[in-house]
């Protein structure tokens, strides 16, 4: 199913760019990327979602993708949590919302400042992949690490596909490299850099090295009453199997998926397991007729 383009405003006017997936007066599916990724990362489960009968909107961060870059370089958790409330609230409904990493964070971190505020609930369902409120410093490292090697770019597709199979090795590199380009920009110097502002990472901390932004999330969680469902690749280095059932200790009414033969980046790994697990969930707890009005 073919994406429709379109786009959101932040909640400090940036212009957030967007794929629509499906009929609009759907049970909308927000998708929310994790750092360093675009919304193209979610085409394939936007696809099912509005097969399924919903309307998936997969969204690029601030400062990810074609959403605009924040002239003040503004890219704390907290700039992607409030970005994540303001889209929510330009649905003529709540949508469930569905985070990786980043995007999960970024969820988190709104329903809990809605609860805090006591401000009606901003989403119907929330699904958490491979991200909690508890994560292994190394694996956060490894990330980093990865989104800051080659600052000058590559020369062609084939180099940043070498650069992402060094990164995920258990994942068959594809024989085309053409797909990265959407992940990529082209500068006037004829070298690929990733589409990202550089100054998301300047002086970026992960969640994991914040005692404040760490109780804040674990505060999050147990303000949680919306149906829930935290998805984690079986070979994760970034959620650990104690992370998972920390998170699942501070919210007993969620649900669980542990998706064999997948690390971080689950819904690429093994998208089929993924969508099979979300599809499950989401039929059992909002399913695409809840939405109609």
């Amino acid at each position: 199913m073919k994406a429709k383009q379109t786009h959101y405003q932040s909640a400090d006017g940036l212009k957030l760019a967007a794929d629509a997936f499906g009929d609009p007066s759907g049970l909308p599916v927000l998708l929310l990327h994790g750092g360093g990724q675009t919304r193209h990362a979610w085409a394939g489960t936007g696809a099912a979602l509005a097969e399924a009968g919903y309307y998936a909107v997969s969204l690029d961060l601030r400062g990810h993708g074609n959403s605009d870059w924040c002239p003040r370089g503004r890219y704390e958790h907290l700039d992607f949590a409030a970005d994540t409330a303001c889209v929510t609230a330009q649905f003529d409904q709540p949508p469930v919302l569905v985070g990786a990493s980043l995007g999960g964070i970024s969820s988190l971190f709104a329903l809990g400042e809605a609860a805090e505020q006591g401000q009606p609930v901003p989403a119907r369902a929330l699904v958490l992949v491979d991200i909690a409120t508890r994560m292994q410093i190394d694996g956060a490292q490894r990330i980093m690490d990865f989104m800051k090697a080659h600052p000058n770019g590559f020369a062609t597709l084939d180099e940043a596909a070498e650069a992402v199979s060094g990164y995920n090795p258990h994942r068959p590199r594809p024989k085309d490299p053409s797909g990265l380009a959407k992940n990529l920009r082209l500068g006037e110097d004829g070298r690929y850099r990733w589409h990202w502002d550089p100054a998301f990472l300047e002086d970026r901390l992960a969640p994991s090295s914040s005692t404040d932004l760490l109780e804040k999330l674990d505060q999050a969680a147990r303000s949680l009453q919306i149906p829930t469902l935290l998805v984690r690749g079986r070979m994760s280095d970034l959620l650990s199997e104690e992370d998972a059932h920390h998170f699942l200790d501070l919210v007993p009414h969620a649900e669980f998926v542990d998706v064999s033969g997948a690390g971080h980046m689950v819904a690429g790994d093994r998208n089929d397991h993924f969508s099979r697990g979300m599809m499950d969930f989401l039929g059992q707890h909002v399913p695409p007729e809840a939405g109609q009005r």
